[in-house]
C-alpha cells in the first residue's frame, strides 16, 4: 500500500512518518485491498485552540471505494491514534457489509464523489490577483462552466467570505447506498442522485440512529 504524508501549515517530522508507517498495518489487516493511504497533518496557529491544534486526516483508497476519518488533539500522535480508531471502525463496517452481501444481497457499487482527493505534494497556498474585468460576487463563483473535478474559488468583495464551487460526476444510487457512503467518509450529510426518483437528494444525520432525506425538484416536474 502506498503511503503519502503531507503537511498543511506545518512540517512533517521523521518520527511522525515512522509512527504512521508502523501503524498502517492496522489498515492492511482489515482492508488488504487498500491501494493508497493519504495522511494530512494540519496545524492550527490560534493559541485559543491549543487543545485541538493538530489535526490528522486519513483517507484510504481501495479501487473506487474511499474511506475517510479525521481527529484533532493537542499533539499529532494522539490525533493520529484517534483518527485511526475511527478509520478502522469504518473499515470493519465496510468488510462486514461485503460479507452480508455475499450471503445473498445485491452488492452496491460504492461511488467516489471526490470528497477527498489524494495529493502527492504538500499544498502551497498561492494568492492570485483577480482579473480586473471579473466581479467578486457570489454570482461569479457559478458563472463559468466546470469540467469533472475542476473547482473555482471567488472571494466576495473585501469580505473574508470565499465561495468554492466544484463539479463531481456520480452514478445514481439508492438511499441505503447513500447512507453507506456517508458513513464511510464520516460526514453528517451526503449529496447524491436518487436512483429511484432521479432527483438530487441529501441524506443527513438527525440524532442517534435517526436520518433524514431531502429531495429537490421543480414545481413543473411535481405537477
Amino acid at each position: 500500500m502506498e503511503i503519502v504524508i503531507t503537511g498543511r501549515h506545518t512540517q512533517i517530522k521523521q518520527r511522525f512518518r515512522d509512527v504512521v508507517e508502523s501503524k498502517m498495518n492496522r489498515v492492511t489487516a482489515i482492508a488488504p485491498d487498500a491501494q493508497r493511504a493519504q495522511i494530512v497533518l494540519s496545524h492550527e496557529g490560534n493559541p485559543r485552540q491549543a487543545d485541538t491544534a493538530k489535526r490528522v486526516e486519513i483517507t484510504i483508497i481501495a479501487g473506487s471505494t474511499v474511506v475517510r476519518a479525521e481527529a484533532s488533539s493537542a499533539d499529532e500522535f494522539s490525533a493520529l491514534d484517534m483518527a485511526l480508531d475511527k478509520l478502522t471502525l469504518r473499515l470493519r463496517r465496510t468488510r462486514d457489509r461485503r460479507k452480508d452481501h455475499r450471503r445473498g444481497y445485491e452488492n452496491p457499487v460504492p461511488v467516489d464523489l471526490g470528497t477527498v482527493e489524494p495529493q502527492t505534494e504538500p499544498e502551497v497556498e498561492v494568492e492570485e490577483e483577480p482579473a480586473e474585468d471579473v466581479e467578486n460576487s457570489p454570482a461569479a463563483a457559478v458563472a463559468s462552466d466546470l469540467g469533472p473535478g475542476e473547482s473555482v474559488e471567488v472571494q466576495v468583495g473585501d469580505t473574508p467570505i470565499v465561495i468554492r464551487r466544484k463539479l463531481h460526476i456520480a452514478e445514481p444510487m439508492t438511499i441505503d447506498e447513500a447512507l453507506y457512503e456517508m458513513e464511510l467518509i464520516g460526514h453528517d450529510f451526503f449529496l447524491f442522485v436518487n436512483k429511484e426518483t432521479g432527483r438530487p437528494s441529501v441524506v443527513y444525520h438527525r440524532h442517534g440512529w435517526s436520518y433524514g432525506v431531502f429531495e429537490i425538484d421543480t414545481p413543473e416536474n411535481v405537477n
